[in-house]
């Protein structure tokens, strides 16, 4: 099947992709603990008359049974060497279901190990692993490719680029969601949509974790952004537990009426996940005979997106400025701390310039004495988990700029691409695709334009060759080309006209560099400013420059203002009176600006800063802090306070794990000093993802967390029998077992574990948590204790502890 036939297909009707597997493969004997594409090797029959009863009751397509047929995965289960020969058997099944009914989808989703910085894995070797499985499963005949219940954006990425180099055939992404309308790390939907569409995704949607009615509003906000259609793959409602086993309420009637605000929402692409059943299909198909296709937008935004946040930038909108402070030039003390490979001064500007008001953060580390591309992707990282901003990519080297855009987990922005050969040339194809929007500079292998008409000339070259390779023009932001004033008198109004031209003519968005403008004149700010506001008044979209000069930040907001942009108003006065308190509160505090070493070392923790930790911790030693008061006044003190941030949604994992890991450095560093004490040593926990379940971020999370409160945890791994659970608890004396799973078809292995230490007469309070759980889950099966995140995971276990 090619691109373009599924995308026929998916105007032409309302899809239908198939129900739940693993639910119903339980129900026709698939036991837990056992690796499900073996089973169904041994029981083909079973999947046979499962697909073709999804295709009877009017699927169109159907996922082969390959979802965890990956090298990881298979690994596990001592069968890594059968990979190629079970994916091509697994989809030869669906195939002989299928037959001339409809189309089989290789099914693809996370590897259960985690990138790097949360995990041990290299984004290269993840990319890897999926094209290795993408390899045998267009070799085994897929019409196309599900990428879903997926819970990291960049392990989406790295599966849609593994794919894309693999084959041209269409890729669908789906990606779970949490209660709060995000993904584990933070993605909310709009986010998804924007990136993975931007990176050639032909369909992007969500799938598990939660019914059709609460799906339906994920729906709407990918809807605000798509230009593809939405997938929808909601679960029969929220499992329960009736007799001791995992059931779904809702009738495949009950299911088919809510699932009616997914069609009205927008998706396109429907099917059912945990619980549905081929009659769940067949009642939704027959409900949906009444709603026509939904339309897929062809009107393309500006729209640029972190991880954890999508920025759109609108021609006639709020003004943005790309902060310009991590750039090594002219800047000492960051050339010494990059050249000892120290990235804490990175994280403290990207951090300074998102409270200060930028938009987007330009990322360039280009000098000497350093691998600039190492630094690069270095930085990348570092700022991603630090603030929630998009980045710009800067930097004059072709290859340099790949590498950050492979990896980057969001929609970046290139800085820049010109009609030199060697940009022109390679620069765009690559921008085009890993979706990047990208700054057009027109210059050429000429050097500057000589006029206005040669700068046009130049801008249309580059757009037109643009528009050939697919990119719309809302991708593309022109560079005014900023020059001189002291060498060119006409050099403002040169650049003025080319913001005009190209905002009124040819509707494309500006940026400039202020600061060239006033090169070599006394008093800078004011010529900067000045220009700043002659430039928005033409049209000007974004400025790099620094965000912590007031009088041009305050000059800009004020501009908008005076132009009558949507909200400028309300923008101004937040600003000036955010202004008027940081102002008030300086004065007050002017005699405090100096830190002490307890609150340098509090400040490292919130802000995720390892690198400087222990040279913190040792000046605190020094100052006369005992480790004991360093733990319990600063490091504790300091999770605490981030823990309460991750709860109220301003802190997203990556910062959690990143100031979690910071604390424990710290922590490590400290406890050979520590004087023991067994009579006020904290208890011990044992934590364990369930039999069958080898999801563990989560968990591994939790663990981390309780480890910095001073508790001795066990760590068991994934995948732990009840038996190996409560032997170790009662051999340790633990006064708590966590248990955690992600998977409907695994959460009653908790159960298992409950009465089974009712059963050994054990001494050790049960909680649980993961995606599928709820309290009145824990309710059901008689655990102790609930919690939804780690952060909640700490205050539940001292609670429980009487602490």
């Amino acid at each position: 099947m090619t691109r373009e036939e599924f995308q026929q297909l998916c105007r032409t009707k309302i899809v239908f992709l198939d129900g739940a597997t693993g639910t119903n493969l339980q129900k026709a004997g698939m036991p837990t603990g056992v690796c499900p594409e073996a089973w169904i090797l041994e029981h083909p029959d079973t999947m046979m008359q499962l697909q073709r009863a999804y295709f009877e009751a009017g699927s169109d397509i159907v996922l082969a049974p390959t979802f965890t047929a990956n090298r990881i995965k298979l690994d596990e289960y001592g069968l890594v060497d059968k990979i190629e020969e079970m994916n091509h058997q697994l989809v030869a099944i669906s195939k002989e279901a299928a037959g001339d009914k409809g189309l089989v989808a290789g099914d693809m989703t996370m590897t259960g190990r985690q990138l790097a910085p949360m995990g041990d894995m290299g984004f290269e070797e993840l990319v890897d692993i999926y094209k290795e499985q993408a390899g045998y499963l267009v070799d085994a005949g897929v019409d196309l490719f599900i990428v879903e219940t997926m819970m990291s954006l960049n392990e989406c990425r790295a599966a849609l680029i593994a794919i894309r180099e693999v084959t041209d055939l269409p890729v669908c992404v789906t990606l779970s969601f949490n209660e709060d309308g995000r993904t584990l790390f933070g993605t909310d939907a709009s986010t998804a949509m924007v990136v993975l569409q931007s990176l050639g995704a032909d369909a992007v949607g969500v799938n598990c974790s939660t019914g059709p009615e609460q799906m339906a509003e994920l729906v709407r906000e990918m809807k605000e952004y798509a230009n593809i259609p939405i997938i929808a793959k909601p679960n029969d409602g929220m499992p329960e537990v009736v007799d001791g086993e995992t059931v779904y309420r809702m009738t495949p009637e009950e299911f088919a009426e809510e699932a009616k605000l997914l069609l009205e929402a927008g998706a396109g692409i429907v099917g059912g996940c945990c619980g549905t059943t081929p009659q769940h299909i067949r009642a939704f198909k027959e409900a949906s005979r009444a709603y026509t296709v939904p339309k897929v937008s062809k009107t393309y935004k500006r729209v640029l997106a972190s991880e954890r946040q999508t920025l759109e930038i609108a021609l006639d909108a709020g003004f943005k400025v790309v902060g310009e402070r991590i750039n090594p030039t002219g800047k000492k003390k960051l050339q010494a701390a990059l050249r000892e490979g120290q990235m804490d001064m990175v994280m403290d500007m990207a951090l300074a310039q998102e409270e200060k008001g930028a938009s987007i953060l330009d990322v360039n580390m280009g000098m000497n004495g350093i691998d600039e591309k190492e630094m690069m992707l270095k930085s990348i990282e570092i700022v991603t988990q630090a603030v929630n901003l998009p980045l710009c990519i800067d930097s004059s080297h072709v290859d340099i700029i790949e590498a950050a855009l492979r990896v980057y987990p969001g929609r970046a922005l290139i800085n820049s691409i010109s009609l030199e050969k060697e940009k022109f040339e390679h620069l765009l194809p690559i921008a085009r695709k890993y979706g990047a929007m990208f700054i057009l500079l027109p210059l050429s292998d000429e050097g500057l334009p000589k006029n206005i008409d040669e700068k046009i000339r130049i801008i249309h070259t580059i757009m037109d060759r643009a528009l050939e390779l697919g990119f719309h023009k809302e991708d593309i932001v022109v560079d005014g080309l900023v020059a001189t004033i002291g060498a060119n008198k006409n050099a403002a109004i040169e650049t003025l006209d080319t913001i005009s031209y190209c905002h009124d003519q040819l509707e494309l968005a500006t940026i400039c560099g202020l600061s060239n403008i006033s090169f070599g004149l006394p008093e800078r700010s004011y010529v900067n400013t000045a220009f700043l506001t002659m430039a928005i008044s033409r049209g000007l979209t974004m400025a790099i420059a620094n965000p912590s000069q007031d009088l041009l930040m305050h000059a800009a907001f004020a501009s908008d203002l005076l132009m009558n942009r949507p909200g400028s108003d309300i923008r101004y006065i937040d600003r000036m009176n955010a202004f008027k308190e940081a102002q008030t509160g300086e004065n007050a505090a002017a005699a405090a600006v100096v830190m002490t070493p307890g609150e340098k070392i509090f400040d490292a923790v919130m802000k995720g800063s390892q690198g400087s930790i222990i040279n913190l911790v040792k000046e605190g030693l020094d100052a006369g802090i005992v480790p004991d008061d360093i733990i319990q006044k600063h490091l504790i003190t300091a999770i605490q306070k981030v823990g309460v941030l991750f709860e109220e949604k301003k802190y997203y994992l990556p910062q959690l794990i990143a100031s979690a890991e910071t604390m424990e450095k710290a922590i490590t560093y400290l406890e050979p000093m520590l004087i023991k004490d067994d009579a006020e040593e904290k208890a011990t926990i044992i934590m364990a993802t369930v039999e069958g379940d080898i999801h563990d971020i989560g968990k591994n999370l939790v663990v981390l967390m309780l480890k910095n409160y001073g508790y001795r945890v066990i760590d068991l791994g994934k995948d732990v029998s009840a038996e190996c659970i409560v032997e170790t608890a009662i051999k340790e004396h633990a006064a708590i077992i966590g248990l955690s799973a992600l998977m409907t078809t695994t959460m009653m292995r908790m159960r298992d574990v409950v009465e089974l230490v009712q059963e050994k007469h054990c001494c050790s309070k049960v909680i649980i948590g993961g995606a599928v759980t709820t309290q009145s889950f824990a309710d059901e099966i008689g655990a102790d204790g609930y919690s939804r995140d780690a952060a909640e995971a700490v205050h539940l276990v001292e609670r429980l502890l009487g602490k």
